[in-house]
């Protein structure tokens, strides 16, 4: 496996961690449906293939159509790797994850009523980059807490927290509420891609099989640089201007 921040290989990795029964999963990842990134969902595909991912979730903003057209272009273009749809959900308390997702999950809801709306379509939910105070994170402020025994996963690390203790306090978090802890790229590039994944046993295509491998989970840690971060801001530009902006809450 190989990732703009990471060093191990995908052979080096595969060997060991037990070799081809493994697989290989980054659940966070932005494509340019995301009014703050500019890679194309096929770019995304083709990116994950060839840095050895075998699933990826695109979790866009606000939306799935960007994971919905990823997903159809895996499926022609990359058949061997899995695209779970997903989305980052923004409640009135702060960012969900949600996976497994056939519709978008409105944005503005409270966090147990977003919950229970990715938990109708039968998805899962994982609390992203909960202590980063520059993002819209769930436990930044102390809040929050009693939504642990609602959450599949924790981001124990998120490769773009690149300052402060966000990552060594999301790890203690899940450690503290028996929550499994994953690693993700929050890749809003195609070089950011599987920079960071987890490697579990089992197979993570479907809710009960992501939620049983889960806890087989081993983090690969690895960051997104400052120049990549960099690149955030002009992304967010050059979609302003193209009319893509994030979504006002719809509750």
């Amino acid at each position: 496996m190989s990732g703009t921040g990471s060093t191990t290989t995908e052979a080096e990795h595969r060997e060991a961690t037990g070799g081809g029964n493994r697989a290989f999963v980054d659940l966070h990842c932005h494509s340019s449906a995301s009014f703050d990134s500019l890679a194309s969902p096929r770019s995304i595909v083709r990116a994950a293939a060839s840095r050895g991912l075998t699933h990826i979730a695109i979790t866009d903003h606000d939306r799935i159509d960007g994971a919905l057209e990823a997903r159809e272009i895996a499926r022609s273009e990359a058949p061997s790797m899995t695209v779970l749809v997903g989305q980052e959900i923004k409640t009135r308390q702060g960012d969900l994850i949600g996976v497994f997702l056939d519709r978008a999950i409105p944005s503005g809801l409270g966090a147990v009523e977003a919950i229970a709306a990715v938990r109708e379509q039968g998805g899962l939910v994982g609390i992203p980059h909960p202590f980063d105070s520059h993002r819209g994170s769930l436990l930044a402020d102390g809040g929050a807490v009693d939504l642990a025994p609602l959450v599949d996963w924790v981001e124990s690390h998120n490769a773009r927290i690149l300052l402060g203790d966000g990552n060594q306090r999301a790890a203690k978090y899940a450690s503290d509420h028996g929550l499994p802890g994953i690693a993700v790229s929050d890749a809003h590039s195609v070089l950011e891609v599987g920079v960071a994944y987890i490697a579990v046993n089992g197979d993570p295509s479907t809710p009960d099989g992501l939620r049983a491998a889960l806890r087989t989970a081993d983090l690969v840690t690895g960051r997104a640089t400052v120049f990549v971060r960099a690149l955030t801001p002009i992304a967010k530009l050059v979609q302003r201007v193209r009319g893509n902006r994030r979504l006002a809450h719809n509750p």
